[in-house]
C-alpha cells in the first residue's frame, strides 16, 4: 500500500525583484505539511532558476506576519518573499 504524503497549500507573494524573477506577484504552491523555508526556497529555485536563487540569498520572508530569515522556520498559510528594496 502506498503511503500518502500530507500536503498543504501555501500562498506565496513576491515583491520587487522577486516578482520580476517569478513573472508574477503571487501563486499558490502545494508543499508537504512539514515544509520549511529551505524547502520553499529550493522549490522556487527549481521553478524559476538562477535569477531567483540570487534574489533569495538576500531576501527576508514574512511568514504569517512574522519577519524571518531563518530557513528552518516552517512555512505558514502565507509567505511573502521580501528582497532588499532600493530607495529610502
Amino acid at each position: 500500500m502506498a503511503e500518502t504524503l500530507a500536503v498543504r497549500t501555501v500562498e506565496v507573494r513576491y515583491f520587487a525583484a522577486a516578482a520580476e524573477a517569478a513573472d508574477r506577484t503571487e501563486e499558490t504552491l502545494t508543499l508537504p505539511t512539514d515544509a520549511d523555508l529551505a524547502l520553499l526556497r529550493t522549490t522556487l529555485i527549481d521553478r524559476y532558476g538562477r535569477r531567483m536563487e540570487k534574489i533569495l540569498t538576500v531576501s527576508a520572508y514574512l511568514v504569517d506576519s512574522e519577519l524571518t530569515r531563518d530557513l528552518t522556520r516552517s512555512v505558514g498559510v502565507q509567505v511573502d518573499v521580501l528582497p532588499p528594496f532600493a530607495g529610502g
